[in-house]
């Protein structure tokens, strides 16, 4: 029997959601019709896909990898269906844009705006996501596209079915109280830091993992006396001078009127913000959102987007 997309679906939903149960409620199935679609496709393929561990369902190793391929099946059909309504070029429709913190703040509100005014047909709607789950949130499909950070020293993940767009190269200053000594420098360095108290992220996020790899690399573990994620509270620690924080000119969006001094660093410490998108895309409305995207970043206060360049400067396909 051929594959059936609708039973491949329930499958992949199962190995996102982590049960039958949940797989149902996103698909709108009741339990027992997502059991049968797991059935019905357990007898086209003639071995078991799902198999009791105690109180639960897990994979068996063909379920594993029925999945592998569930999901790049699912998405080029969700491909082709959009070339076919695209097949006039005309940019229409509802696209997912996931965000984040910073991106959030700063730039989601004139990428609507100006995608409303360029193309009235064109609706955006947004997802806050974890920054770290951006690329898993497009390859999955939970967002036609989403910001990211890639930093040299934690890379996002790569995959050949994910394409990353460069955007803009930050660089990373000092957050700091006035009332700090090294607050009237007009800059530092991380070897001056060695004995500071920090505001960092966990060490379990990219974001903390660069900068604890970033400090080493110059010598020295950094004391983190408060690990905190949120932006904008770490920018009020800082700013009580309770640690020092990295920061960058689209972070301080996120509290503009903090009162912190801002003191740069004399080392180049940097990280990407890009767009996650599918790789191999073609749709004409997907393309047109992603032109909007780099021209509201181009514009926007705190840099402009790197000139395009070729290679993977910008582009990255990694498998």
């Amino acid at each position: 029997m051929p594959l059936n997309l609708t039973q491949l679906a329930t499958l992949n939903e199962f190995v996102r959601r982590g049960s039958l149960t949940a797989a149902a409620e996103a698909l709108g199935y009741t339990a027992g019709a997502a059991s049968q679609q797991i059935s019905a496709l357990e007898r086209s393929v003639g071995k078991p896909l799902l198999r009791k561990a105690g109180r639960h369902l897990v994979l068996t190793d063909a379920g594993r990898v029925l999945a592998e391929h569930a999901e790049g099946l699912l998405l080029a059909e969700s491909r082709a269906v959009r070339a076919v309504t695209d097949g006039a070029g005309e940019v229409a429709g509802t696209l997912v844009v996931g965000t984040w913190g910073s991106t959030t703040a700063a730039l989601l509100a004139p990428v609507l705006g100006e995608a409303a005014a360029r193309y009235p047909r064109l609706g955006v709607r947004s997802r806050e996501i974890d920054v770290d789950e951006a690329a898993r949130a497009v390859r999955l499909g939970d967002v036609d596209v989403a910001f990211g950070l890639d930093y040299p020293d934690a890379p996002m993940p790569r995959d050949p079915r994910i394409r990353l767009l460069r955007l803009r190269r930050e660089s990373f200053a000092l957050a700091m109280s006035p009332r700090d000594s090294l607050a009237a420098r007009s800059e530092a360095s991380l070897y001056e830091l060695d004995s500071a108290d920090w505001v960092m992220p966990t060490a379990h996020s990219a974001y903390g993992m660069a900068l604890r790899t970033v400090c080493r690399r110059h010598g020295f573990e950094p004391t983190v006396v408060h690990e905190v994620t949120d932006t904008a509270a770490t920018l009020v620690l800082a700013a009580e001078g309770v640690g020092i924080a990295p920061v960058t000119d689209l972070m301080l969006r996120l509290n503009p009127t903090v009162g912190i001094r801002r003191v740069p660093l004399r080392e180049s410490v940097t990280r990407d913000i890009v767009l996650v998108l599918p790789d191999g895309v073609h749709d004409a409305t997907l393309l047109a959102l992603v032109g909007v995207v780099r021209g509201v970043v181009s514009r926007s206060r705190g840099g402009a987007a790197d000139r395009p360049r070729p290679g993977p400067a910008t582009t990255s396909r990694c498998p």
